[in-house]
This record gives structure tokens, C-alpha cells and sequence, in this order.
């Protein structure tokens, strides 16, 4: 088991830490001292997750706070709110998302609901607190990907799959797009002599909600071809506390690399202790990789040149 060094004095932001691996990672910063922002869609369960790990952890540091990653609006009001306090941020860990809903589903501000998800709302999040994390001495960001992100191809011409909708290739997509934006924050980061280090994880087939949760949208419980295909027991796979450990790692580990991938060891990458993972060869396109950053800065209206001047 992956043992979180010490975070005494830590400032940290966990989306989605009401369940899985969020709130895995968020108890594990916070156990090691980090005062961590539970930052959740979803107040009543993000309230839940800080009275679970309170309870494990009596001395905790944990605060909650609502953020809708499918809504730019409410990204900007959760950032404007944090800079407001004025506390520098240490870590920023982007890991919540929404996986493979039945339907083409769209986003407050009418993007495709993965896309927007997965990938636009955390790069807005992550574009408007950087004068935080610029703030603090040595801050870091670790975002999640997902494995599915070697099947990805970023569809630059029907991005919000209008077209013809594909749930699995929309998942797949908006990861590489993770991916690629962490990726390529690292490059920016070193060009601009930035003290960010930007890395990027994934967990494997891990069991969480994650695989249930996205296919039940719109409906009471995922359909049966669902429920077949989400059979984690066809698959290795392994529980949400090893399955955390990659992006533990990469957000706070003291030998984790600027720009690098964790993901598991063991079957194809699937589970096991945590390792440098390979890099697809889409996302190490450095020309598509600032192209996706150019075209989300456009479609999120969230630029450097206004945040980070």
C-alpha cells in the first residue's frame, strides 16, 4: 500500500471525492495532514464522504464544496470563491468524471456531456486556479485519465459528436484529452518557468461507482447489454484503495516526473502496485496537443492570457 508522505500545511482540491477514487484519495491527503476542499456536485454526499472519513480520521482537515463540472458557471463561482479566500493551492487533483452514458447528453452550456465533463470543465477549473496554485511554493496538479485513453482519437472536427454518437469513443476520447492537457500544461509550465508540475494517472479497472453510475443515466439501472459488458469479475481488477494509487503518486509523490503517466503494473496495466505507464502515440502528438488546448481555451472562454498573466 502506496504510504502518502507527509502533508502538514497542504492546501488540496479533490473533485469528485464524494465516492470512489476521489474520496479515497481525499482521506488519504487529508490522514497525512493536507487540508483538503471535498469538492463535489453534490453537497448532502460530499458532506457524507468528510463524516466518513471524520470518522477514520478524527483530526482531519476537510472542507466541502459544490462544484458542477458540466457547468462552466459553476466552475467560475467555485474558483471565484477559493480566490476570494486568498489560500494559496498546493494540489489541485482533477478526478471527477462520468462514463458512457446510454444517450448523447449535453452539458449546461450544450457540449457533449463526456467531453464536457471529463475534460472541459477541469481545464476551466484548472486555467482559473492558477493564480492560486501559482501562489503556493511548489504546487501540483494531477489529473485522471483512464486507460480507455489508448483507444482515443480527438475528433477535431465533431468534437461534441453531433454527428453520430459513439458513447464509448466520447468516453475514450475526453481521456486522451486529460491526458493531452496534462501533457500539455506540463510543457507550459516549463516554458514559462512555472514551479507547477503537471502528471497525469490512471487507475486500471477499478471497482467504483464510475461503471455504474454513466450507463444509469436517464434511466433507474443500467440496461442488461450494460450490465453484462460492465462485468468487472470478466476482467482482473482491483479495489479503490490500490486502484488511488496511481494518482496518488502522481500528485504527491517526491519522485513523480513533470509531465509523466502512472498507472498500475500488472495485466496490461489493468491492476497492481503503481508504475510509469506507457503514453499513447496520439497523446504524445505535441502539434494536436496544443491545438486541443487552443480549442478549449475557445469553447470555455477560459484563456492563460486572462488567468495568468
Amino acid at each position: 500500500m502506496y504510504e502518502v508522505p507527509d502533508q502538514t500545511g497542504q492546501y488540496a482540491v479533490v473533485t469528485g471525492a464524494n465516492s470512489g477514487t476521489g474520496k479515497e484519495a481525499a482521506r488519504r491527503l487529508a490522514a497525512a495532514g493536507a487540508h483538503v476542499v471535498l469538492a463535489v456536485r453534490t453537497v448532502a454526499k460530499g458532506e457524507a464522504a468528510r463524516a466518513e472519513i471524520l470518522a477514520r480520521h478524527p483530526g482531519a482537515l476537510l472542507d466541502v464544496r459544490r462544484i458542477d463540472l458540466a457547468d462552466l458557471g459553476s466552475v467560475a463561482e467555485f474558483a471565484d470563491a477559493l480566490i476570494a479566500d486568498g489560500v494559496p493551492l498546493d494540489l489541485l487533483v482533477n478526478n471527477a468524471g462520468v462514463m458512457i452514458p446510454p444517450e448523447r447528453m449535453l452539458t449546461a452550456d450544450g457540449f457533449e456531456l463526456q467531453f464536457g465533463t471529463n475534460f472541459l470543465g477541469p481545464f476551466a477549473l484548472t486555467l482559473r486556479l492558477l493564480p492560486l496554485l501559482l501562489a503556493a511554493p511548489a504546487p501540483r496538479v494531477a489529473t485522471m485519465s483512464s486507460g480507455m485513453a489508448n483507444f482515443g482519437r480527438i475528433e477535431f472536427d465533431d468534437l461534441q459528436w453531433q454527428r453520430q454518437y459513439r458513447r464509448v469513443r466520447a468516453y475514450a476520447q475526453s481521456k486522451l484529452a486529460d491526458l493531452m492537457m496534462g501533457r500539455r500544461l506540463a510543457a507550459i509550465a516549463a516554458e514559462r518557468g512555472w514551479p507547477l508540475l503537471s502528471t497525469i494517472a490512471h487507475p486500471g479497472i477499478t471497482r467504483t461507482n464510475l461503471q455504474t453510475a454513466g450507463p444509469s443515466l436517464g434511466r433507474d439501472r443500467p440496461s442488461a447489454v450494460d450490465r453484462m459488458l460492465l462485468r468487472l469479475d470478466l476482467t482482473p481488477s482491483q479495489d479503490v484503495e490500490q486502484g488511488t494509487e496511481p494518482l496518488l503518486v502522481a500528485a504527491v509523490s517526491p519522485d513523480a516526473v513533470q509531465g509523466a503517466y502512472y498507472g498500475p503494473s500488472r495485466w496490461f496495466e489493468m491492476v497492481g502496485p503503481t508504475k510509469r505507464a506507457r503514453i499513447p502515440r496520439r497523446a504524445l502528438d505535441d502539434n494536436s496537443g496544443a491545438r486541443l488546448w487552443a480549442t478549449a481555451e475557445q469553447l470555455t472562454g477560459v484563456s492563460l492570457s486572462t488567468v495568468a498573466a
